[in-house]
């Protein structure tokens, strides 16, 4: 007797049993794959993204540092504004390698999209910026001729949204001047890739803030003490230190605490498997309680009654697993875009990252969460006495 073919076939003589559980025991696989995905790939996005700020350090007018972190990773309203003056001292300090003097302006736009969308200027001296985003490479084009022109560059996103390529004019909020577009970035990954550049005193005057900033991004000597630098900046009047470092290591410990809460959902996905399975195998020992009894009466012993069952309950699992985690694959794009509308700040960058050890251990694990539910059905048959069987009346 090959038992394997028999549990296989005793799955399909209950089609519509064998498939509702096999849906369930796919939705708590897509729960848990989605979840576990999530939890990588937000933390991995945000890792990206503070890391392609370019910056240890980034000087703020005074304000809240988180407002000011969610200002620089993705563009805002609401903006404070610091003299050019101040932290120009600060960035001829001996400790300082490199410094980068930026002005931000976000202008909605009712015309971008359906419900309209947010435009982030960012005014620069590419001299200064560039080299703190080696990342940054040019699809066409290249940077502003000088400090003053009258030409902005597009990053990957803007480009798209805005459709214009190198040459093309464009009108600025507050400005009658047409700006050329001088270049187009490739894609990055980061806040970059939405930002529209433009040379930073043309910035400065096309939205009427002469001799104001909003940040300074700074980069340190190798052995500078950033810990004592950083104290010393905090003495500044009306000047917000943001220390990506103490910045990114707050969000990760929020991110930890939330990953107590995905695990938790994760287990409760176990548990509706494991019961699943449970219950539907359960209530097929019930049924076939004369068949089993006939099939020990014809020389079947109690362990090849306790494998069938068990056989049966390990292919619900694994088959119910792998529709699972193909959903999972399938929808992730989906996934993404319904955790982008629900959260109020999500990194760019892919937010579901489904990989082999996610797929091997939710597999694994949701195979092995059902055979334990099984044990227990599995052993209920194979304790069934011939005779009670037959003198059963069902």
């Amino acid at each position: 007797m090959n038992i394997f073919q028999v549990a296989y076939k005793n799955l399909w003589r209950r089609k519509t049993r064998t498939l509702f559980t096999l849906i369930g025991i796919a939705l708590s696989t897509w729960v848990l794959v989605t979840l576990l995905g999530f939890n990588k790939g937000y933390e991995q996005s945000l890792n990206e993204n503070i890391e392609g700020m370019g910056f240890q350090i980034v000087l703020t007018a005074k304000g809240c540092p988180y407002e000011a972190a969610t200002l620089m990773l993705k563009g805002g309203t609401g903006l404070r504004y610091m003299p050019e003056a101040l932290v120009r001292d600060v960035a001829q300090k001996t400790e300082v390698a490199a410094a980068a003097e930026m002005l931000m302006h976000a202008e909605f736009d009712p015309n971008k999209g359906e419900s309209g969308g947010t435009i982030v200027y960012l005014g620069i001296d590419p001299a200064t910026y560039s080299p703190m985003k080696p990342y940054l490479q040019f699809a066409q084009g290249d940077w502003f001729a000088s400090a003053a022109a009258g030409e902005v560059v597009l990053g990957y996103e803007a480009a798209e949204l805005e459709q214009r390529e190198v040459g093309d004019l464009m009108l600025l909020p507050g400005s009658t001047q047409e700006y050329k577009v001088s270049g187009i970035l490739k894609r990055t990954g980061t806040q970059d890739d939405g930002m529209i550049f433009l040379p930073l005193q043309a910035a400065q005057k096309v939205f009427d803030k002469a001799g104001l900033l909003t940040m300074l991004g700074l980069r340190l000597k190798p052995e500078a003490d950033q810990t004592v630098f950083e104290e010393e900046l905090y003495q500044l009047p009306d000047v917000q230190v943001v220390s990506m470092a103490q910045v990114k290591n707050t969000i990760l410990s929020l991110v930890a605490s939330a990953k107590v809460i995905v695990l938790s959902i994760a287990f409760i996905a176990f548990l509706i498997a494991m019961f699943g399975v449970l219950n539907t195998v359960l209530m097929s020992v019930f049924e076939r309680f004369q068949e089993i009894g006939i099939l020990k009466s014809m020389g079947a012993l109690p362990q090849n009654v306790f494998q069938m069952i068990l056989i049966e309950t390990t292919l619900l699992c694994a088959l119910g697993s792998l529709a699972g985690i193909s959903f999972a694959l399938g929808f992730s794009s989906l996934s993404e875009t319904a955790i982008r509308q629900l959260l109020p700040f999500t990194p760019n960058g892919r937010l579901i990252i489904i990989g082999w050890p996610v797929i091997i251990f939710s597999f694994v694990s949701i195979t092995l969460v059902g055979i334990v539910g099984g044990v227990y059905p599995s052993l209920r048959a194979a304790a069934i006495r011939p005779l009670d069987s037959i003198r059963s009346e069902e």
